[in-house]
């Protein structure tokens, strides 16, 4: 598969170019974003750039790769950087960094009321969405401090990429809805008055919901609501900086995508969410690209020569049939040759010496050359698979390319293995420079 040049991803002067501030690698689960994401990070850590790669991959791959023990919320510079720059990394600590937002943004007192509230410690913990916002949290912290040229985003590995931007409004709005407004109104009241209005006025909403989750539950969560009251509208603002952080001409989006249908369409989607929403797009990452040497020699043509072998490949006969050592029993009338050292010994010009008599590969040679035969056809109908793979992989993204014909990309070969340590992210990094 090859490229237009007018098309490609430029990733080196993305990289390079200083009002670069922050890269968002997004993009359906498992296609390859952690990867891609601290890949750019070492690459533009070596090209002299102070930099901060955020990870919300459970499976620590990352630190692995970056030789580091673990990963938490603390950015931890990785050794064995090559060049002037820096690379730290991070994984995201979600209830750790909703415990953070609390403490900042509440006294002692009430945010210990907070951290120790049942209904808080559920919601911190896994609450729809709540790693997808407190990500865009984290990603604006890091923003704030001025302190990394570059923060390069791995997306969290969800169901649909478009988690990612919807959580932040998604969350800010539960915090800020009518129900949550309601819950708070009783706190507002105080005192007894405010459990009268909480048992009257809210009796024919949660009665059913009382009887599934019991009244202890919704004594947690007023509770907490009376403790986050304060809080509410922070939610929302950070959600609506995060936001316009996201839509800023210092980010990039590169979406990352196998050569597959359902990688492919689930890309296009988020190509035409972030236009819709004005977010900048950088382009398309297609990895784990299938290439061969030989493309010119095509799956059709190596089919018909590796059958060709097939059927005129050599028949395995009895020894001595086959005009080797035996050669004298293949018929009755054939004139008896002399195998004696003194028959060997005919000068090489006498007429019908040995020299002047062909050989005859003997049942040996036979095998042998069957075997190369039925070597080269195996070999032939496995190039033949693998032309059909890049084929299929280039009608994949023809039909992308057709949808979106304005979106850079660059394409990453296939590796043989898995990533697993700096010099692989480097490896990786190159090919994303250069594509294919």
């Amino acid at each position: 598969m090859t490229l237009d040049a007018s098309a490609r991803l430029e990733v080196d002067p993305l990289i390079d170019d200083p009002a670069t501030r922050i890269i968002v690698c997004c993009g359906a689960g498992g296609v390859g974003k952690t990867t891609t994401a601290a890949a750019l990070g070492v690459r533009a850590a070596e090209r002299g750039r102070k930099v901060v790669v955020l990870t919300i991959d459970p499976a620590r791959r990352l630190a692995q790769s970056m030789g580091i023990d673990s990963l938490d919320n603390t950015p931890r510079r990785v050794k064995g950087i090559e060049g002037d720059g820096e690379l730290h990394a991070m994984m995201l600590d979600m209830k750790r960094t909703f415990d953070e937002i609390v403490e900042a943004h509440a006294d002692a007192e009430r945010a210990r009321a907070i951290l120790e509230n049942p209904f808080y410690q559920s919601l911190s913990a896994g609450f729809a969405g709540t790693q997808e916002y407190m990500a865009m949290e984290k990603l604006g912290q890091l923003r704030g401090r001025e302190e990394w040229d570059l923060i390069v985003v791995d997306t969290p590995p969800s169901r649909s990429a478009l988690d990612f931007l919807d959580a932040p409004k998604r969350l800010g709005s539960f915090l800020d809805g009518r129900f949550i407004k309601l819950l708070m109104a009783p706190a507002k009241v105080g005192g007894r008055a405010g459990m009268k209005f909480l048992n009257v006025g809210m009796s024919m909403m949660t009665g059913t919901l009382g009887k599934l989750l019991g009244g202890q539950l919704l004594r947690d969560v007023q509770t907490f609501v009376a403790a986050m009251d304060t809080m509410f509208g922070g939610f929302r603002t950070r959600a609506d900086a995060t936001y316009r952080l996201l839509q800023a001409p210092g980010t990039a989006f590169m979406v990352v995508a196998a050569p597959e249908r359902d990688a492919l369409r689930e890309a296009a989607y988020f190509v035409e969410r972030l236009a819709a929403e004005d977010m900048p797009l950088a382009g398309l990452v297609l990895n784990r690209v299938h290439g061969s040497e030989a493309a010119r020699l095509s799956a059709e043509r190596a089919l018909a020569a590796a059958e060709n072998l097939d059927e005129s490949g050599i028949v395995d006969q009895e020894p001595g049939k086959t005009g080797g050592r035996d050669a004298a029993a293949v018929s009755p009338e054939s004139p008896a040759v002399d195998h004696s050292p003194e028959a060997r010994e005919v000068p090489p010009d006498t007429p019908g010496s040995p020299s002047e008599v062909p050989e005859v590969p003997d049942a040996h040679d036979v095998h042998d050359v069957q075997t190369a035969q039925q070597l080269t056809a195996g070999l032939l109908r496995l190039h033949a698979e693998r032309m059909q793979v890049l084929a299929r992989e280039q009608r994949t993204r023809d039909r992308f390319t057709a949808l979106h014909p304005e979106v850079p990309v660059t394409e990453v070969p296939a590796l043989p293995g898995d990533v697993h340590d700096l010099a692989g992210l480097r490896a990786i990094g190159t090919r994303l420079a250069a594509g294919s």
